[in-house]
């Protein structure tokens, strides 16, 4: 080698034109690729390689750029990483300084989207003037959803809580995974055989990309397009916007958005109702209270004029004639009893009834001297008689009986008073003070 006709570089100086070749050449890239040897340093900054089939590449995502991302980096994971390709000289590697990254399934969906969504608009199919105006009242309505899903029982809570008064069909399809699109375009056209329905509603709960892509499926938008159901079209949440949103007559942010849209029209029927009515009611009452009041007063007039108005005040002068006739009657019959009161208090000052009284009092003292004086004759007579009683007691056989004698009868009841009389065998009744007892003879010692 010739040294003076060619240029020696140092490595450091190598490297340093590296990469500034590098950095000005190869600008920011996106990368595909899956990430493998991830190392998270206590600083925070995460060293991994990025390797396809036939090659791969160191990289860095620096703490800062780090905490901005919302993809979980992880080894094994494919993603679409965007950065800067640099140099490190202390050792002469290049690496792909990444600033941000993407999850590579929905980087490619997110793709698809734009491009399904800029093929369908330039087609017309999102065109304003293909939509169909919604009823303001639609008394059915068919939900296509999952029947176990979450939107579906937000969207009856809001209806019932807004005290909505209508019908609401399921119409059960599957809103994720394998052929969820075809059971939706399905449901489509059984709704519009069935003839049924007002008003279609397409919707599910929120998800990331890949969980709402059924909703972005070609076949289905164009159902949805196509549909002669005016069709809200309600999937995931405020941030989420599916195909399906721009091809439907209407798009709500949520489940619940769709049953508040639905409903408003009839809560403000319902209040201009109740307005409506509470004003009849109030005109009514007014216009009713007017037509009594006339009738009361034109049935005093009538009452005063009438036939019947002239007897009924005959009548009451007849009733307080009688009155007071009855109240004279009154007054003289009392005057007529104080004059009897008076007449019948001076014949009793003058009555023999006193002298009479008198006579009787004195009669009534000579009877209780004549009962006393019998009482005493009878009293010292029934002495005697209960003396003689006495006497004559004490001479009755029966009263021996009670001082332990016995009186012995023959069959016949005749007394016995000597033995010899007896026979052997005879029956004899030994008659004692409390009773009798009958005995035989046994054997006679006369």
């Amino acid at each position: 080698m010739n040294s003076s006709t060619e240029t020696v570089e140092s490595v450091s100086q190598l490297n340093r034109r590296i990469k500034h070749s590098l950095e000005t050449e190869v600008r920011s890239v996106w990368v595909r690729g899956e990430i493998s040897n991830l190392r998270r340093q206590g600083s925070g900054h995460c060293y991994f390689s990025l390797k396809d089939a036939g090659s791969q590449i160191s990289a860095v995502l620096f703490r800062g750029d780090a905490a901005r991302q919302t993809v979980d980096i992880r080894d094994g994971l494919q993603i679409l990483a965007n950065g800067e390709v640099s140099v490190y000289e202390p050792r002469g590697t290049y690496q792909l300084l990444v600033r941000m990254v993407t999850d590579d399934g929905a980087g490619r969906l997110q793709q698809e989207f734009e491009r399904l969504k800029r093929q369908l608009d330039a087609e017309g199919l999102f065109d304003p003037s293909r939509k169909q105006p919604l009823p303001s009242l639609p008394a059915t309505i068919g939900f296509i959803t999952s029947p176990t899903g979450a939107a579906l029982q937000d969207f009856l809570r809001i209806l019932k809580r807004r005290r909505w008064n209508g019908r609401v069909v399921v119409l059960p399809a599957k809103v994720q995974g394998q052929g969820s699109a075809e059971e939706m375009i399905e449901m489509i056209y059984r709704a519009q055989r069935l003839n049924l329905f007002d008003l279609l509603v397409i919707g599910r709960g929120g998800g990331s990309l890949e969980d709402l892509w059924a909703f972005n499926e070609e076949p289905l938008v164009r159902a949805v397009a196509a549909c002669k159901i005016p069709i809200i079209s309600a999937v995931g949440h405020e941030i989420d916007f599916a195909l399906t949103d721009f091809a439907a007559d209407v798009r709500a942010e949520t489940p619940s958005a769709a049953a508040e849209l639905i409903s408003s029209a009839f809560v403000q029927c319902r209040e201009r109702f109740s307005s409506a009515r509470q004003n009849f009611e109030a005109l009514t009452g007014r216009y009713l209270r007017d037509l009594s009041r006339q009738i009361t007063v034109l049935g005093n007039q009538l009452r005063i004029l009438s036939p019947r108005h002239r007897i009924e005040q005959e009548h009451l002068r007849l009733d307080d004639l009688a009155n007071r006739l009855n109240s004279a009657t009154r007054h003289l019959l009392h005057q007529k009893r104080i004059a009897i009161n008076q007449a019948r208090e001076n014949l009793q000052i003058h009555s023999p009834a006193a002298r009479i009284k008198l006579l009787r009092q004195q009669l009534a003292s000579l009877n209780a001297r004549l009962e006393r004086a019998s009482a005493g004759t009878v009293r010292v007579k029934r002495d005697r008689i209960e003396q003689m009683t006495r006497h004559l007691n004490s001479l009755n056989p029966r009263s021996i009986l009670q001082r332990g004698f016995v009186l012995v009868k023959d069959a016949e009841g005749r007394l016995v008073t000597r033995a010899a009389r007896l026979k052997k065998g005879a029956s004899l009744v030994n008659e004692f003070a409390d009773g009798n007892v009958k005995v035989k003879v046994e054997s006679t010692d006369a």
